[in-house]
């Protein structure tokens, strides 16, 4: 969307622009073929800029579009796996695709929208754009400093803001109750949050895949260069063999991790886990730092922190043993534990059951 969205602000930038169709993917099951937000522009003329599929369905949404610039109604366009006794426009790769298609007049709102976006973009400014899923659609806009005041929209993108990641959020339901929202799709441009996982274990390897999942950067990393594998870790965005403490400095050093970063070391291994979480301790930078351990471990480890210089305060930050008590074992149970703590703390949720609670389930 970033290259169709400069081509976007300069069609309507001009003094006889016209109305464009705008088509984004706003969800995607399966094995899609393009991420979301992946966007095509249709002039009234024809003319196609950018892709959504990879060449599957545009033709089918040419017509679409054609539509939409006619009649103003915005549509969401489903399509599925391509069957080739059924006429209709299908993907190859198996997956499913939403596709928002609406039409985009040069208006002074859209044009201060698309150029606030725009000069994010050349900022590196992080930004997300809702736009909801209606006949109709309105766009809000939100950053760190400025958060749309509509509904209960603005806690929910503050989070995809935060975390780097876009999604659907609100009810399909238009006749829902005025307080609700409609559903809405919600395109982040950030960087995704970091999820460092320090080991090269089973856990490491469940953990990875959920946190790919959910739509963090993985990365892990440990020294040991017979573990430390893509092969064995085919989920994780980056493989790093290396000392984890080293590793972790460097990446303070150059300013690659922030708030949004989250750092499990799940080593079991002192020679490993007190350098690394001394090291990540020791900066405030870091969203959450937790480790693996039983209750003699962590006892053990913290004493030896407190050897290595760190304060009380400092060693208030770990969380260790690291997730929740859901009462699992297996690496698959431990990864479910530590992600919902994760999710928990970044909303600063109780992590209580939704049914021993009372009033609304979507906090503001």
């Amino acid at each position: 969307m970033r290259d169709v969205l400069r081509s976007l602000t300069e069609l309507l930038d001009t003094g006889d622009a016209r109305p464009v169709a705008l088509c984004r993917v706003v969800g995607t099951t399966g094995s899609a073929p393009r991420e979301l937000g992946a966007a095509m522009i249709v002039t009234e003329d024809d003319t196609v800029i950018g892709s959504v599929s990879g060449g599957c369905v545009e033709s089918a949404l040419v017509h679409t579009a054609r539509d939409v610039l006619a009649d103003g109604v915005a549509v969401v366009e489903h399509y599925g796996v391509d069957d080739p006794d059924d006429p209709a426009p299908g993907l190859t790769c198996g997956g499913q695709i939403e596709v928002l298609v609406e039409r985009v007049s040069p208006t002074a709102q859209r044009r201060r929208h698309l150029t606030r976006m725009v000069a994010a973009l050349d900022d590196d400014e992080p930004i997300s754009w809702a736009t909801t899923l209606t006949a109709d659609t309105d766009w809000y806009l939100a950053t760190a400093t400025s958060q749309p005041a509509w509904r209960r929209l603005d806690r929910d993108v503050a989070d995809l803001l935060t975390t780097g990641r876009s999604g659907l959020i609100g009810v399909d339901d238009c006749d829902a109750p005025s307080d609700e929202r409609p559903r809405t799709f919600v395109q982040t441009f950030a960087p995704p949050a970091r999820l460092i996982l320090v080991g090269a274990n089973d856990f490491v390897r469940a953990l990875s895949s959920l946190g790919t999942s959910l739509g963090m950067r993985v990365t892990v990393v440990d020294a040991r260069p017979v573990f430390a594998t893509r092969a064995r870790f085919p989920d994780a965005d980056d493989v790093v063999v290396g000392w984890p403490d080293r590793y972790l400095a460097g990446e303070i050093r150059d300013g690659r991790v922030g708030a949004s970063t989250a750092i499990c070391v799940m080593t079991h291994d002192p020679k490993f886990d007190v350098p690394t979480l001394r090291v990540a301790l020791a900066s405030p930078t870091l969203g959450f730092v937790g480790a693996l351990g039983s209750r003699r471990t962590v006892d053990d480890r913290r004493q030896r922190l407190r050897d290595a210089g760190l304060d009380d305060g400092q060693l208030a930050r770990l969380r260790s043993p690291l997730g929740l008590d859901l009462g699992g074992h297996t690496p698959g149970e431990a990864a479910v534990a530590i992600a919902a703590q994760l999710i928990a703390e970044r909303h600063r949720a109780t992590a209580t059951p939704l049914h021993a609670g009372t009033g609304p389930i979507h906090r503001r």
